[in-house]
């Protein structure tokens, strides 16, 4: 048993976004299950009741729209994909507006892309959207616009999209309700004898290399985008809960504080918001493979990224992009706002500083990627 106090620590909880995976909303035949919608309005109202607000991260789009059509298999061309989704959507949101309708609760459907979470202008029209929504006592309920993403704007699954979502919406906790009880040392569909962990202190190398676990016909990403997921929760100071939302009470049990679940804290060393928003809100347009020496300096000794610790330049990203920093074994290490152009970083990689403007003709900095608006989203090599 953990020696955590659950109870005292939920006990501040004021915000939370709860998403729902698709295993958790349908049965083995595919079919939403209404009970089940029911059950999620019930102690949401219980949470309502206690004065929290909440934010709800939906799948259940394409396995609803897939039943609809009689589809047996999942698309795999994206306009079908898209076409099942806006069908599935209405059905989706319909059940939760008869779940929610029992308690004189309203529900607003908010479809976004990567575009309302990269663009700073969208960022903040969605964020005081999503406000109003909540002072007006309504239950946002969130999925992708998967009808018109495309790969430049696709978040890709609902687990990372309920990390932005936190974000966006400054909540204290994200729950991720799927069909295990949570994180295992291995994936417990392939080994019984995967030991469960109930608390996670810190999402470090070893709890991201766990993967499995959540399987479906219409389920993505698996355990892999949720510990993703709470990484990115936590880098911002926000704790997470993974549980099994196909039992009884899963969210009400979590708020009473009972052990149930994974519980991810925050972590020591969050980030401040703008290098949070750098980090997993931007799209990145390329990436930069650093040596030995840059890498540290940017890990350890929190320096910029100078164009002499620059091996390899990959992508066509303009000045002011996001790239990708990476260390000689593909590694990521961090993210950050170039500036300067691929072409002219190409031109000066590997060069010191004071040969900046000889070889490009001028020179903007002395930095490729400035220390204020670099996010380390690694602590590889770090004591």
């Amino acid at each position: 048993m953990e020696s955590f106090d659950r109870k005292k620590f939920f006990s501040g909880i004021k915000k939370v976004v709860i998403k729902v995976g698709s295993s958790v909303l349908t049965d083995d035949d595919g079919n939403l299950l209404e009970s089940r919608f029911g059950e999620i309005a019930a102690q949401i109202f219980k949470l309502r009741e206690k004065n929290i607000e909440v934010i709800l991260v939906s799948s259940g789009a394409i396995a609803s729209g897939m039943k609809k059509l009689g589809a047996e298999e999942w698309a795999t061309d994206i306009h079908t994909k898209q076409a099942i989704a806006a069908c599935g959507q209405c059905s989706l949101i319909w059940s939760y507006e008869k779940a929610f309708s029992k308690y004189n609760i309203h529900v607003a459907q908010i479809l976004l892309t990567h575009n309302g979470f990269s663009d700073r202008k969208r960022f903040l029209i969605s964020r005081k959207t999503i406000q109003r929504l909540l002072e007006m006592e309504i239950i946002p309920i969130v999925n992708e616009n998967d009808t018109v993403a495309i790969e430049e704007i696709m978040i890709g699954d609902n687990d990372n999209l309920a990390a932005l979502v936190t974000s966006l919406t400054e909540a204290d906790l994200m729950i991720l309700l799927t069909n295990i009880d949570g994180i295992y040392s291995e994936d417990p569909k392939k080994n019984a004898d995967a030991e469960f962990i109930s608390l996670v202190n810190e999402v470090n190398n070893e709890i991201e290399k766990i993967d499995g676990g959540t399987t479906g016909k219409t389920t993505t990403g698996g355990m892999k985008t949720k510990i993703e997921s709470v990484k990115k929760a936590s880098l911002f100071g926000v704790p997470s809960v993974i549980a099994n939302g196909e039992k009884n009470d899963s969210i009400s049990r979590i708020f009473k504080g009972e052990e149930f679940g994974t519980l991810v804290l925050p972590s020591q060393d969050k980030l401040k918001a703008r290098k949070h928003w750098i980090a997993y809100n931007l799209k990145a347009a390329g990436k930069i493979t650093l040596d030995e020496g840059a890498g540290a300096a940017i890990l350890k000794k929190g320096k910029s990224l100078l164009p002499s610790g620059i091996l390899k330049v990959q992508g066509s990203f303009g000045i002011g992009d996001c790239i990708i920093c990476l260390d000689e074994s593909g590694t990521e290490l961090a993210r950050g706002i170039s500036t300067y152009s691929a072409e002219e970083v190409r031109k000066i990689a590997g060069k010191k500083t004071s040969e900046i403007e000889k070889i490009l003709g001028y020179k903007y900095s002395d930095e490729v990627i400035h220390r204020d608006d670099l996010a380390v989203v690694s602590k590889k090599n770090e004591k």
